[in-house]
């Protein structure tokens, strides 16, 4: 018997396949990156593992860009266009073909990237780009979810996903290098470190606001000699936008609900109060930085329904949440 997330939302099947970690591409500084040159009718990607994106008459990627001056969607999966029925759904294609096609877009996204991944995507791959016209960061969510992380594991960058098997998989190499050895320099003993105990809700958004402003700031340095515009967009979280979503969501998110453990661990971060106070402050870090800032959960609230089917997960859109954000997206940030 069909699941209700394939029979809604069969093009998650290719995602899931496109996922797959024993297929995970690790590379240096980066930690992991997507499959280079997929294919398939419903993701594709070039040969360094970027999205392609397509125009009214043309496509391009970072790979492969075509002539002239070019806008950046950066960000993590939900630029991306995890969710997408095909590369001409996700929103850097919806912008480049529609809502905002005077300069080519290309899909500068990073699957399940935080904003310090978000930076080195775009410092290891900036000669690629030459002319940049604009840089939207569509992200946000990513940084604050990491946040309950332990220290040991953020560290002074930040936490990433799946960080915990990386240091147990250190420790491990670690372990094979060391010999035993008596007297001085043996390693001694100790007790077992305490349980984690997962930060307070102020401090975790403090950190991840935090962070993502000094990426920020680091970001707008390397992009300035281009003369490009940066803005910051705060991704909207279907809980963020609105507390109970269409027929299909309901579907989609309880059958998701009985396999993972969402709320348990990101139950506090997914209110709707959590997403104002999240933007309220980066808002606030934003201007001191002089980087343009939008709250996309608002305005995407203000142009919806309850019968409108927006997301295929919490965090990712159909392909009609797609076209009404990225319409939202190029009218509040005035691009054409």
């Amino acid at each position: 018997m069909k699941s209700q997330r394939e029979i809604l939302t069969p093009q998650m099947l290719r995602y899931d396949d496109f996922d797959d970690r024993a297929e995970t591409r690790y590379l240096p500084y980066l930690m992991y990156f997507h499959r280079a040159d997929y294919r398939s009718a419903t993701i594709n990607t070039d040969r360094l593992g970027f999205r392609i994106s397509r125009g009214a008459t043309e496509r391009g990627s970072v790979a492969n860009p075509p002539q002239g001056p070019v806008r950046l969607l950066a960000g993590s999966s939900t630029p991306f266009g995890i969710g997408a029925t095909d590369d001409g759904a996700t929103m850097a294609s919806r912008l480049w073909s529609r809502y905002a096609p005077s300069v080519p877009w290309l899909n500068f996204a990073g699957r399940s990237h935080n904003s310090m991944q978000e930076l080195l995507l775009f410092l290891m791959h900036r000669e690629l780009v030459p002319e940049i016209d604009e840089i939207v960061v569509f992200s946000g969510l990513n940084d604050l979810a990491l946040s309950r992380l332990p220290d040991a594991q953020r560290g002074d960058h930040g936490g990433f996903f799946n960080c915990g098997e990386y240091y147990d998989q250190m420790e491990e190499l670690r372990a094979s290098h060391r010999k035993a050895k008596r007297g001085f320099g043996r390693r001694a003993a100790g007790p077992e470190g305490e349980p984690h105990v997962v930060p307070p809700l102020a401090d975790r958004i403090t950190y991840a606001v935090d962070l993502t402003i000094r990426h920020l700031t680091a970001l707008r340095l390397l992009a300035g000699p281009s003369g490009a515009r940066i803005t910051y967009v705060l991704q909207p979280l279907a809980t963020w936008v609105r507390e109970s979503g269409s027929p299909e969501e309901k579907a989609v998110f309880g059958e998701l609900d009985d396999i993972s453990n969402f709320w348990e661990l990101y139950g506090d971060i997914a209110t709707l109060e959590t997403g104002r106070r999240y933007a309220d402050a980066l808002r606030v870090a934003c201007e001191a930085e002089d980087v343009r800032f939008l709250d996309m959960s608002p305005v995407l609230a203000e142009s919806v329904t309850g019968n409108d089917w927006l997301y295929v997960d919490r965090a990712h859109f159909t392909d009609h949440g797609t076209e009404i954000t990225s319409r939202l997206l190029a009218e509040s940030l005035g691009l054409s």
